[in-house]
């Protein structure tokens, strides 16, 4: 039965109309490939006594050697002859051509790429960890005291509220946890500092999301970008140098620094960063409020609770970690007015920084 069924398959190959390029891919899928006639013949095979398989076989391959020799002549002579085919007389060929248009890389992009490059020449690498992060990283491990507003669902988007303990604890391993969209990029530190002991130099740019109103100076969804280095005998005068050197690298030379007391919970001291006004170079106007500074970011020496918590001797390595918003130096650096244009699509706005690309 099968030795019929070949010798009519033979026939069939031999025989085929392969005149047109439908055709020859018709043939294809009918005897080559996967799901052709040969596949089920080879299938066959193993129904043939096992006296006869070899003989079998052979003339199986055989025919398979037919239609692929069928198959690859054919298609060289019909790629042959539409190389060499005369041009569409209907067609206009003074015609201009298309133009193909190209994009362009988005602002934010363009600022993160940089804070990257300026950071990197100093010895950071980057580390990035989850968008949607367990309580314990995103709050417990920074120090954030279990009333903290940030906790509260009006504030932060919860997506799986099971309690407030880490769920991954060695001490109450079936502790639940709570998963949510996380609100700063400082769980990715508390991640590092767990994987790796010091020393630590890694910076970590990613999106946030917190639950706002989406306005010219807000949005739901926004980048930040943090730095953190941990090793022996680190002070606060080695994140003051840090950031002069951040600062000037990216804005210029002639843009001064100033650090404010501030609080935040997983550094102490902490502090916050401002820069000489932009716009009006310190001068005073309604972008700075009149002051000639406008706030860029946060930072701080890590707080021991928090080197304790990953893992870390607090009495042995201390450490800074400071952060901003990239939206914000954004919004800076190129003078952009409302925020809600990073999000919009508005090829009219995009287009102006195709030159910096």
């Amino acid at each position: 039965m099968l030795q019929e069924t070949i010798t009519r398959v033979r026939a069939e190959i031999a025989a085929a109309d392969l005149s047109t390029a439908e055709q020859l891919d018709q043939f294809r899928i009918a005897y080559t490939g996967r799901k052709g006639q040969l596949a089920d013949l080879f299938d066959q095979l193993k129904t043939v006594e096992p006296a006869d398989r070899r003989a079998v076989g052979q003339e199986l391959n055989q025919l398979k050697q037919l239609a692929q020799s069928r198959f690859d002549e054919r298609r060289e002579q019909l790629e042959a002859s539409a190389a060499n085919a005369p041009a569409d007389p209907a067609f206009d060929y003074t015609l201009p051509s298309v133009p193909q248009a190209l994009g362009t890389r988005h602002p934010l992009s363009l600022v993160r790429e940089e804070i990257v490059r300026i950071l990197a020449r100093i010895g950071f690498n980057v580390a990035e960890g989850p968008e949607i992060e367990d309580d314990w990283h995103n709050f417990t491990a920074l120090n954030f005291p279990e009333n903290h507003p940030a906790r509260d669902m009006q504030d932060t988007f919860f997506v799986k509220n099971g309690g407030s303990e880490r769920a991954d604890s060695d001490k109450d391993a079936k502790a639940p946890a709570s998963y949510l969209l996380r609100t700063h990029t400082s769980p990715v530190q508390v991640r590092v500092m767990q994987a790796q002991q010091p020393p630590i130099r890694s910076i970590m740019p990613g999106r946030v999301y917190r639950n706002e109103a989406i306005s010219a100076r807000a949005h739901m969804m926004f980048h930040q970008v943090e730095a953190l280095f941990i090793d022996e005998n680190v002070s606060f005068a080695d994140l003051k140098q840090t950031v002069y050197y951040f600062v000037q690298e990216l804005f210029g030379d002639d843009v001064q620094v100033r650090f404010r007391p501030s609080f935040f919970p997983f550094t102490e001291p902490s502090a916050e960063i401002d820069i000489t006004c932009l716009i009006c170079k310190g001068a005073g106007c309604n972008i700075c409020k009149g002051t000639g500074w406008v706030e860029i970011g946060g930072a701080g020496m890590v707080d021991p609770a928090v080197l304790e918590q990953s893992g870390i001797d607090p009495e042995r390595y201390s450490g800074y970690a400071w952060g901003m918003g990239i939206e914000r130096i954004t919004m800076l650096k190129y003078q952009i007015k409302d925020l809600r244009l990073f999000t919009e699509n508005d090829m009219r706005f995009l287009r102006q920084f195709e030159s910096l690309t």
